[in-house]
């Protein structure tokens, strides 16, 4: 029996020390960061440009220091141990430039002699390399042709632990000025990288997000996910709203969750159903309706069961043709609006929700009133873009085009004023 007991004990200690060991590890790749080994060897060209940074302090417009790409090119050796470090497994130049296709639809020329490509995570379209420091008005990433990974352009104090290591241009910025004159002769206070009070922890961030960006894109690594939608969420959304990135479904459920229609931002609820590419065409996600499809139910207590009433209003805004925001042909714009509407028309019919899915939609409906006769020859002329049901469900929607035109736009419904009941408006509207 005491044998039994003793095997029993060590049975549990040994799974005990087992979980422990899986949880750390777990924690280990998400949150623990391990210093470069390049960042703590000294390097001549590291020091030289070190020693500019440090002379001019933090970035700003003020700031007459111009980064460039040697700013980065002496950096890149620093960021890419950084990754090794912390796990990163280097693919091959075909996969790579595959993926930056794939996510950022940017093409790696080969031909190029330029060592990046970047990409702009504010206008897509704009290429044009840009150096000056990530800030609210220029935010964007460095794709690092050959060394096949992406980074922000990070000034040296933002990467490395440059007291320890490089002590004399440390002791050169003891006794800088905390002042320099501008272009104009105007004397303009600088802001020095060792008076940053939290310059240790940004050096952290930076780094993290560095090797979580990186593994989570490249090497398909998971555990980075929950990190970057927590800290890194301007980034993570921009993959599904700038890029129309909506392979990972894990992401485009957490971007279609958090993503409400707003009055103040309307075009901002579209990005979830399409995206205007660089080259002019419209790319409509059919990965968010799959999801949306297993997400709604009108009965869900979660914020959820308002996903139709965000598409309705949604409808509204974008189905008005003299919004010159939108900036698509009306082919296009026809052809969104019919695949946004046929994903909630489909909740009319469904057995389901006998009591529908919610009367005031009437999304087809809403459509049919919308569209002026030339867009209306556009869904004919296009088969209502091969959407099955689409035709039947168009046609049964004259009644609900009716409701709306009468009770929501000429305001002539109240309470001494009703709209015919659909059985004696189809006697007078019988279906051809």
């Amino acid at each position: 029996m005491k044998h039994r007991i003793l095997m029993s004990l060590l049975f549990i200690s040994s799974a005990l020390v087992s979980c422990q060991d899986k949880k750390a590890e777990n924690k280990k790749n998400v949150a623990t960061i391990t210093e470069s080994s390049a960042g703590l060897q000294f390097n001549q060209d590291v020091n030289t440009m070190l020693k500019k940074q440090l002379e001019y302090g933090k970035p700003s417009f003020d700031n007459p220091y111009q980064y460039s790409d040697k700013d980065l090119e002496v950096a890149t050796p620093i960021l890419n141990q950084l990754l090794l470090d912390n796990g990163y497994k280097a693919i091959s130049n075909e996969e790579f430039s595959n993926k930056i296709k794939q996510i950022f639809n940017r093409i790696i020329d080969k031909n190029s002699t330029s060592k990046f490509l970047y990409i702009n995570l504010i206008d897509k379209c704009d290429k044009e390399l840009n150096f000056f420091p990530n800030n609210a008005e220029n935010n964007g990433v460095f794709v690092v042709k050959n060394q096949n990974f992406i980074t922000d352009l990070y000034p040296l104090p933002l990467i490395i632990d440059y007291q320890k290591t490089y002590s004399e241009a440390a002791q050169e910025e003891n006794s800088a000025s905390k002042n320099y004159k501008d272009a104009n002769g105007n004397e303009v206070k600088k802001y020095l990288w060792k008076d940053m009070s939290n310059l240790k922890e940004q050096r952290k961030k930076n780094i993290q997000t560095l090797v979580a960006r990186n593994l989570y894109l490249f090497n398909d690594n998971k555990a980075q996910y929950k990190w970057l939608t927590l800290n890194d969420s301007y980034f993570m959304e921009a993959l599904v709203k700038t890029f129309g990135y909506t392979q990972d479904i894990d992401l485009l459920k957490w971007v279609i969750e958090r993503t409400k229609f707003d009055k103040k931002d309307p075009s901002d609820y579209g990005k979830l159903f399409w995206v205007k590419q660089c080259d002019e065409t419209v790319k409509i996600h059919a990965n968010t309706f799959k999801i949306l499809q297993k997400l709604y139910l009108p009965t869900d207590p979660s914020e959820n069961r308002f996903i139709l009433d965000n598409i309705k209003n949604y409808l509204e805004y974008f189905a008005d043709f003299n919004n010159k925001e939108t900036g698509v042909s009306k082919e296009d714009k026809v052809k969104i609006l019919a695949n946004i509407v046929y994903f909630g028309e489909q909740y009319k019919y469904d057995k389901r929700f006998v009591s529908g899915y919610g009367d005031n939609s009437k999304l087809m409906g809403r459509l049919r009133f919308f569209l002026d006769k030339e867009e209306v020859n556009i869904l004919q002329k296009n088969n209502y873009f091969n959407l099955p049901k689409f035709k039947e469900w168009w046609d049964n929607a004259d009644y609900d085009e009716y409701f709306v035109e009468e009770c929501e736009y000429n305001g002539t419904c109240g309470p001494d004023n009703q709209p015919m009941n659909i059985t004696d408006w189809r006697k007078q509207h019988p279906k051809k």
